[in-house]
């Protein structure tokens, strides 16, 4: 009797930990060699206390950390907002690279995640810097728009969160985002799927959120 294949799920792509490269072995390399040498000693910390949290696979890469910092300078970013927080290791990265006077409004409706990594942004010296609200992001994010003033008023956002919603999401930030600023989603290229023509390997979840992301991709 033949078996049949067992589909690629989300958690399938998660436990990966390779991204487009799709080689352990040469992302090990990279990440030995570049990028934890570079990493800042707090955000390693709690790198590796999200490591072994509940639904740890939601963990930021460590090599998108040196990339998000180069953006938000370059942009000269000093007003940012993030959906999707978790323990807050790309929030963290954000706070550590804002100047001293920057702010990020983070979003998540779970405060409990984003506790386990609040004691290394007081060790940071970074707490200032971030206005958590414990909440689903549309209302937020809906509430912003209402104050004229608000709009074009952010100089970055960052969004890994419900994927179902990343549309909706863009929708408003792009109100949001001044001109000359910068939004940044993860997972868009769904480790590569977007690509393959031929998706029947992968579950119905995948199939999903692939198609969110092919959408997405084309505003």
């Amino acid at each position: 009797m033949d078996i049949p294949p067992t589909k690629l799920s989300v958690f399938d792509v998660a436990k990966t930990d390779a991204g487009l490269l799709q080689n352990k072995e040469l992302y090990q390399y990279i990440l030995e060699t570049n990028v934890y040498p570079n990493e800042a000693e707090v955000l390693k910390e709690l790198r590796e206390i999200t490591a072994t949290q509940p639904w740890s696979l939601m963990l930021c890469a460590a090599d998108e950390g040196p990339i998000m910092s180069l953006l938000l300078k370059l942009v000269n970013a000093k007003k940012t907002i993030e959906i999707g927080v978790y323990t807050g290791y790309s929030l963290l990265v954000t706070a550590l690279a804002l100047p001293k006077d920057g702010k990020t409004m983070a979003i998540d409706p779970d405060r409990s995640m984003f506790e386990v990594g609040l004691p290394f942004f007081k060790k940071a010296g970074v707490e200032h810097k971030v206005e958590f609200i414990e909440s689903i992001a549309i209302p937020v994010l809906d509430k912003l728009l209402e104050d004229p003033k608000n709009e074009g008023s952010f100089d970055y956002a960052f969004v890994d969160a419900d994927k179902d919603n990343y549309v909706h999401y863009h929708e408003r930030l792009l109100k949001l985002v001044r001109v000359g600023g910068m939004i940044l989603y993860d997972n868009t290229l769904w480790s590569g799927t977007v690509a393959w023509e031929d998706d029947s390997t992968l579950d119905e979840m995948m199939k999903e959120i692939k198609g969110v992301f092919v959408d997405l991709n084309k505003n």
